[in-house]
Formats: structure tokens, sequence, C-alpha cells
């Protein structure tokens, strides 16, 4: 595609804004935008060109004026040129492509077709291509301009068709939640699949793994600074323990327990049924009420710990939610999609604790003495997760646990269950003998000053 800057991108999305809201508020044209809309697109490299093809509702195709007839009905000997024009406007001006790192363009619209709602040859590759360059619909077909598909073809000229490709696919203006899929069909065989909701940015087709270990990275940490009951339990862990002796046995627990079960949710080892993520959200929302009441009741350092290391396996799970939909783009590469995802988990607690921990001395001694501040902080923490748990809890409470039937998957997932249950018990032991010498070290240091 033609590569848009992105200050012609803003512009024109400013105007379809301001179009919008004139129309909201009763002006003349344009047409409501949809609450929902679907794309479908499928991208090949043959040759020397890359291969687009879309498949867009008409009706996300606003302020273009296609000739119609009686109730709604399209001309259909007259509407060609009028799709064209839709999908430079809507589709071709909001998608970027790029082999390598150079920016591909200009488009080649080949192909611009009316399909009917009830039409199904979007399900593959050859049926798709087949029905855009094949003959259009007959001009005495009824079809209401609102229920068609606008299905187009693009080609792009390439160097080679082994190159690596990227798509930035900026389609949510289409409707107020847009849901793309996109399939890439390397030229070696076999197919990825990409769905994604709004603008994903851009999305490499076949990333290098160091890609897709940036890529994680960046997710892990942003999600941190996201996800504020995630943020709230590191808080709650570092209240009472600001020193590094005392702080860093906790956060290496709890850091040892979240690896653990996100890699192993990841991996297919979480259960699927619909009431395992609400119940992790609430297990969750506990974890934070509980670590908030020991903060005001008096946190004892030696079993912080082992506490801190139980509820990291929950949070795993809760990290693994925000990973499953985000490791369709890491390609080939999915441990080290993971592994960098965790990484940038652990950066984003390590910059919350750098903030937090001066925070936390300042307030203590200019402000509050520091038991009292204590039991404050904890007490409102304490009270923002128990509205989350009750809120959640009632959530969870809306499904219907049935008795599992007895079979060879569930004699599966139990093995499953118990590896994974092993490996934790396996990993609590391994900490706890960490701990006990990381808690003799001082002892040792105050009966001898020069041992090591």
């Amino acid at each position: 595609m033609k590569p848009t800057l992105p200050a012609a991108r803003g512009l024109r999305s400013l105007a379809l804004a301001v179009a919008l809201l004139a129309g909201a508020a009763g002006l003349a044209g344009g047409h409501e935008i949809p609450a929902d809309v679907v794309v479908h697109a499928y991208v090949r490299p043959e040759g020397g060109r890359l291969r687009l093809l879309f498949r867009v509702p008409m009706d996300a195709m606003r302020d273009v004026d296609f000739p119609l007839r009686g109730p709604g009905y399209l001309v259909l000997d007259r509407v060609e040129p009028y799709l064209r024009e839709a999908a430079r406007l809507w589709i071709a001006d909001y998608v970027r492509l790029y082999e390598g790192d150079v920016a591909l363009g200009p488009e080649n619209l080949v192909a611009a077709r009316v399909s009917l709602p009830s039409d199904r040859s979007f399900a593959s590759w050859e049926t798709a291509l087949a029905h855009v360059t094949g003959a259009p619909l007959s001009a005495d077909t009824d079809i209401i301009w609102s229920q068609a598909l606008l299905d187009v073809l693009f080609e792009v000229p390439i160097a080679s068709e082994t190159s690596r490709f990227s798509i930035d696919p900026a389609l949510a203006h289409l409707g107020v939640h847009t849901v793309s899929v996109i399939h890439f069909l390397p030229p070696g065989g076999g197919e990825r699949v990409f769905q994604y909701s709004g603008n994903p940015g851009v999305v490499r087709l076949d990333p290098r793994w160091f890609q897709a270990a940036l890529r994680f990275v960046r997710l892990g940490f942003l999600h941190i600074l996201d996800g504020v009951d995630h943020l709230l339990f590191i808080l709650c862990l570092v209240i009472p323990f600001r020193r590094m002796r005392g702080l860093l046995p906790i956060v290496t627990a709890f850091t040892v327990a979240h690896s653990i079960t996100l890699i192993a949710s990841a991996m297919g080892l979480a259960p699927s049924a619909l009431w395992f993520p609400p119940l992790i959200e609430t297990l969750i929302a506990a974890s934070i009420v509980y670590m908030a009441l020991e903060n005001i009741v008096g946190a004892r350092q030696e079993r912080r710990w082992l506490i801190a290391f139980g509820f990291g396996l929950v949070h795993g799970f809760g990290f693994s939610f925000a990973l499953r939909e985000s490791l369709q783009f890491a390609g080939s590469h999915l441990l080290t999609a993971l592994l960098s995802f965790n990484v940038g988990v652990e950066l984003g607690q390590v910059f919350v604790l750098v903030l937090a921990i001066p925070a936390l001395d300042w307030l203590f001694r200019r402000v509050v003495a520091e038991r009292m501040g204590t039991i404050i902080l904890s007490a409102l923490v304490a009270h923002t997760a128990w509205h989350w748990m009750t809120a959640r809890g009632a959530r969870l409470a809306q499904y219907e646990l049935t008795r599992p039937t007895v079979s060879v998957g569930l004699v599966v997932a139990a093995m499953r269950w118990a590896m994974l249950l092993l490996i934790c018990v396996g990993a609590a032991w391994a900490l706890s003998g960490l701990y006990g010498r990381w808690a003799e070290r001082p002892r040792r240091e105050a009966l001898d000053p020069h041992a090591t």
C-alpha cells in the first residue's frame, strides 16, 4: 500500500470524527457509524507481488454516495467506480505494508466486488480470490447497500516473496468496535492467522526472534503499569518491608511463582472452562485484601515470602489472560515470547518499586508515622480490593459448576495438574532453602563480623 504520513492519517481521522459529530447533532448527510464491524483479510506474497484480499461491510463505508434505487437497492451496473473510491478512502489509505523495513507502494486496486451477506467465499484464499476476480453480481440483483459486503483485491510490487513482511492495518475507524482477522499465507505453505480488536500497530507477519522479544517485553512492562490490581498487590508487599534485604526474597518468591503459572497456562495447562478467569480475578482481589489486612495487624517477614509465593501462582494465571490473545504475534517464537513477556513484567515491577520505595520513605518521614501510615494505606487498599472481590465474586457465582465426567481427557488433565503441582512444590522447597541461608547470614555476620 502507498505509505500515508501519520499527520495525514491524523487529520483524516479528525475530519471523520468531526463529520460524525455533525451527523449526531442533526446536520445533513452521512451515515451513522456501525457498532460492530468484522474485517476479513488475506495477505499472500507471490513472485514479484504481494496480494491482499479484504472483505468489509459496506455500511462501514460512510459518506460515499452509492447509486441507489427504490428502497435502497444498489444499482450494480453503475456501482464499480464508487466501490473503488470507497476501497481507496476507507481501506487503502489506512493500511501500510513493509518489506523488511521498507515501506511498499504504490497500491494497485485490481478488483472490487459487491457480495451478498450470505456469501461464504472468504472461507479460504482460493475461493475468495476466485470470487473477487470472477463475474460480478447480476445487475438485476436486489441488495440493500447497508447489508452488502465489499470485497477488494490489491496488489503491491515486492522485491522477493521470501522477504519478511509487516502490516499496519489501522482500520478501527470502520466501526465503534472493529475486529480484524488477517490470514498470512507464506510461500512455503501453511497459514498464520491474526485476530485483534482496534488498531494493533505494526504486525510482523513473520517476526524474527528479537522482534518478537522486544514486542513482548514491552507488552509485559505495560501490562504491569495498566494492571491496577497487580500494582496494589506490589504496594502491599512493599509497605512494611522497604529494605532490599527484606524485600528481595519476597519479590523473588512472587516472581518465581507467577513465572511458573504464566508459562504453564500459555502451554495449555490452565482449565479452559468459562468460570476459570473470573475465579482467578476474584482470587487476585482476595490476595490484595489478605495482604493489606496482614499489614494492618503486623506482617511477619519470615513467612511473607511463602505467602507471596502462593499468591504469585494466582497472579501468574492473571498475567496469562493478558498474554493469551497476543501470542499470535509471536510467530514461531512461542518460548521467546513467554520469557520476554515475563522479563517485561519484572522490569515493570522493578520500575514500580523504584518509585514506590522512596515515596513511602518520604511519606513516613515527613507526613505520618510509619505504623500509622502503614495502617491507613493498607486500609484504603483493603477497602478498594474488597469491592473488587465482591463484584468479581458475584460474576463468578453466575457460572454453574458441574461435576466433570470421568474420561481419558480428564485423566490426562489431572496428570498435567499433578506435574504442575510437583513443580510448584519443588520451587517452594528450593526457595525455602534459599531463604534459610539468606536469614542465617545476618546471624553469622553478627557473631563474626569478618565472615564472608
